[in-house]
């Protein structure tokens, strides 16, 4: 294939040479009507380029073929057999992916360290999920991808579950062993889907972890807006063998997607895939000794912890991705959250991730030596100025144990089903009807279905205390907690 094009972008060049005038969506015509306030800010160029895909790309027929070759140009680069653009991001991508594997009262294995997203799309499709626990860092205190070995112990439990979700890399960047976890699907005749939101960037460098796709997985969901240099909601689906139908997941899609697609989101994808097929060996191995020095730096400064090949060592990871710069701090005495708001307050930088540990900064392509120098500096007066902070509350971190809640009910019935608020010391030992999601990164120490214990209230109360931000609960203060009415 000829990786030189790009046809959404030249659909648009096209589009604007012709001149067509529309009379159609969207109302601000090409920025004829847009506001010049807004344009100062935002640039006339977006909305020049914001062209709907049928009668603007394309004609009504779709007769030139502008977004399917696109995406078979996407297929071809990262090695699957079908792609297919997303513009509502992966927190969309992946509910259509588990919709496509298994439907309502069906059971699926899910990672229980799943993103909001996940658990958003079990409460929407009425699947009876089957937990997967990480593989606990208790030392870290965080969770790591489950291991092949704890998949084959679900599916060995519950042969009639359709297929697994599995999330790689982690926000902080340990990766599971994807080909074992694939083996023990296949072992079973189903499915292995990835979530793969962080890692973009992986199937484009031989020194990055494996790409879900060359490790034997079925489908994989990547957000090219994470790590890639696609804009915001930037999703792809990639997919390969037998086991989920292309015309499954595109009706699936079509069922949750919307039905005014950005052509900004398609050009942006476009553009990413010639990027990375042209140069991104290069502009990856660049980011990658970038990284490493960073790293190394970093190490050398008092009060830090540095994350990276230990944790294979360890045996907690199968790999790591060395673009994610993690940062323990709680030798500062302080927290990630406090580190990332001091940063933010004082050095104007912005990190990727905090808790109560730490924090991260992705080092993508985009960065030079100036975003270089800017963090280093900034972590270097984090350190000198972090004995000044002025301490929270202490976060109560529970034990690994305590975060696996017993599932009472299937979280649908418990989300839908009469529910009732009460006062938080009333809610130990109740059913959750709601989530609870420190966020970010945003992975739910409560779903809805589960029993809430008092390890893990003291541990959610106490992080509010010192500054989670909660915004999903029905009460962010967890005063009170949303519970499943008693009969």
């Amino acid at each position: 294939m000829d990786h030189s094009r790009a046809p959404v972008l030249e659909a648009l060049e096209e589009f604007r040479r012709r001149g067509d005038v529309v009379f159609g969506p969207p109302g601000h015509k090409q920025g004829r009507g847009t506001d010049p306030r807004v344009a100062e800010v935002l640039g006339i160029d977006v909305f020049r380029s914001d062209v709907l895909t049928l009668n603007g790309l394309d004609d009504r027929r779709q007769s030139q073929g502008v977004l399917e070759d696109a995406q078979e140009l996407m297929a071809d680069a990262v090695g699957a057999e079908h792609a297919f653009f997303s513009t509502c991001g992966s927190s969309l991508s992946v509910k259509t992916a588990m919709c496509s594997v298994a439907g309502p009262g069906e059971k699926l294995l899910l990672s229980r360290n799943a993103h909001k997203s996940v658990i958003a799309a079990v409460i929407i499709n009425g699947v009876e999920p089957i937990w997967v626990h990480p593989k606990f860092d208790g030392e870290r205190h965080l969770a790591h991808p489950p291991e092949p070995d704890d998949v084959r112990d679900r599916l060995r439990e519950h042969p009639d579950a359709k297929g697994m979700l599995l999330i790689t890399p982690t926000d902080w960047g340990t990766c599971a062993d994807v080909r074992g976890v694939a083996d023990a699907c296949h072992a079973y005749d189903v499915p292995l889907i990835v979530d793969e939101a962080w890692g973009a960037h992986l199937p484009f460098h031989p020194d990055l972890p494996v790409w879900g796709m060359d490790a034997d997985a079925d489908l994989v969901v990547t957000s090219v807006h994470k790590m890639g240099g696609a804009i915001e909601q930037s999703s792809v689906f990639h997919l390969q063998h037998d086991r989920v139908a292309p015309e499954v997941l595109k009706q699936r899609e079509d069922l949750l997607g919307t039905t005014s697609a950005s052509c900004l989101v398609y050009g942006a994808l476009d553009g990413w895939r010639r990027q990375m097929v042209e140069r991104g060996r290069e502009l990856l191995g660049a980011a990658l000794h970038r990284a490493e020095r960073i790293r190394a730096e970093l190490r050398e400064l008092p009060g830090l912890r540095v994350m990276g090949g230990e944790i294979i060592e360890e045996g907690l990871a199968a790999e790591f991705d060395p673009m994610k710069i993690v940062i323990e701090v709680r030798d500062l005495g302080i927290s990630g959250m406090q580190a990332a708001e001091w940063l933010r307050a004082h050095r104007h930088v912005d990190v990727g991730g905090s808790d109560t540990c730490r924090i991260s900064a992705s080092i993508t392509h985009a960065d030079d030596d100036e975003t270089e120098k800017t963090l280093l500096d900034a972590m270097r007066s984090l350190v000198e100025h972090a004995g000044a902070l002025q301490r929270r509350p202490a976060v109560r971190l529970p034990e690994p144990r305590a975060l696996e809640l017993q599932q009472a009910v299937l979280p649908r019935e418990a989300f839908f089903g009469p529910a009732e608020q009460v006062p938080a010391e009333r809610a130990v030992g109740r059913i959750s009807a709601e989530m609870i999601s420190p966020y970010p990164p945003g992975v739910p120490v409560v779903a809805p279905g589960e029993v809430i214990t008092k390890e893990v209230l003291d541990y959610l109360r106490s992080g509010v205390a010192h500054g989670f931000l909660i915004a999903d609960a029905a009460d962010p203060s967890l005063e009170s907690l949303r519970v499943t009415a008693r009969p």
